[in-house]
């Protein structure tokens, strides 16, 4: 064989050629996980606002994490603020960083989406703080579902992925652009398909911790969407709100209550703010006494509940029914003060989720939506 090949050089060239491209195509399929189908159960974990770094509180985190992994979702579903850092403008993204979240984040889940949080970012006037790791988080997670290119195209960190039974659509808030352009047409596909559909930003559309008006702004351009469920970070908090409607121009929010947490497929977009995974807890606007981000009363009328926790949510997605479980996460006791600005008087009257509570996970909201039977005439 070794005559016939030195007398043959081309067909050894030829035979080179394909060994290669049988191992690169072995090594693909290796390295490729293997999505669910429709029919089969989605199991995904949402978490936000894990916050490694000197900032941030540092066994919540770790508790949250390790939780988090004994639920083994298929994918892990990131709200932003991976990283607080304590240095004003700085150079570089600590590869210290970079590590944990790899091997707390990254490392145990088969599939990944990250949201970029404004902490994650590089550091500029409005935030000196910005980590500037976003390049090297993003390298971690999934690709984005490739699409044809047109004007009409998401912008930087933005797109969608179709795992399973679900369409996830990331949205980036630095700046906010709306989305409906290219989102629309995706969402309209997906839905005749039968698909779910998640929206995940970090700046939350609508929110009782600190509140920005975007009632006619971004969380009408969302709702708009229609999409199932919205999750979002940034509040230091728990907070779900009942299935919302567009919001009228007198500001009027429709929504549909259910105190069982069970709501029907079509009642409205579920919004909720999950930002416990290891950030200080900031008490909300009301709590503090700060009237001027006090929430209105139609959007406090929208709440179903909210807390201030260590936490992560576990969604479970079938195709007629997704199930929501949020786990209150309660840390060893340790040294550290979970509340930000400890010192300050407003915490003698405020009370966290897990003071006077064992260490360890406990259920604390469920909720489902059921998608409605087809009627037959």
């Amino acid at each position: 064989m070794k005559n016939f090949l030195a007398a043959n050089p081309s067909f050894s060239k030829l035979a080179l050629f394909i060994c290669v491209i049988l191992l690169s195509i072995t090594e693909c399929i290796a390295a490729e996980p293997s999505a669910k189908t429709y029919d089969e159960t989605l199991r995904v974990g949402v978490v936000g606002d894990t916050g490694v770094g000197e900032r941030a509180y540092h066994p919540g985190f770790l508790a949250v994490a390790e939780a988090l992994k004994s639920q083994r979702p298929d994918l892990l579903l990131h709200l932003g603020d991976f990283v607080y850092q304590p240095k004003m403008f700085p150079q570089i993204c600590p590869e210290r960083y970079v590590r944990e979240i790899r091997e707390t984040l990254a490392d145990p889940f088969e599939f990944k989406l990250f949201v970029p949080g404004d902490n994650d970012l590089p550091p500029q006037a409005k935030k000196p703080k910005g980590s500037g790791c976003w390049e090297k988080i993003d390298r971690m997670d999934n690709e984005f579902d490739s699409f044809p290119a047109s004007a009409n195209g998401p912008g930087p960190y933005e797109g969608t992925m179709a795992l399973g039974n679900t369409l996830f659509a990331v949205l980036n808030t630095y700046p906010w652009q709306d989305p409906t352009p290219w989102l629309a047409p995706r969402i309209a596909k997906a839905k005749g398909n039968g698909l779910w559909v998640i929206i995940a930003l970090h700046e939350p559309a609508i929110t009782t911790a600190w509140y920005l008006e975007k009632r006619d702004t971004v969380l009408k351009q969302i709702n708009t969407l229609k999409p199932d469920l919205v999750f979002a970070g940034n509040q230091h908090s728990y907070e779900r709100f009942h299935p919302m409607g567009i919001p009228e121009q007198d500001g009027t929010l429709p929504f549909v209550a259910s105190t069982s947490g069970n709501y029907s497929k079509g009642d409205g977009s579920i919004h909720v703010i999950s930002g416990g995974g290891g950030a200080t807890f900031k008490p909300f606007a009301d709590l503090q006494g700060y009237q001027k981000r006090t929430a209105p009363k139609e959007v406090f009328d929208a709440l179903a509940t909210r807390a201030l926790m260590n936490h992560f949510i576990i969604l479970e997605i079938e195709p007629d029914i997704l199930r929501a479980t949020t786990y209150k996460v309660c840390p060893q006791a340790n040294s550290e003060n979970p509340r930000w600005k400890a010192d300050k008087p407003m915490w003698n009257k405020i009370t966290l989720e897990c003071e006077g509570q064992s260490a360890g996970v406990t259920v604390f909201d469920r909720f489902q939506i059921h998608r409605p039977p087809i009627q037959v005439e």
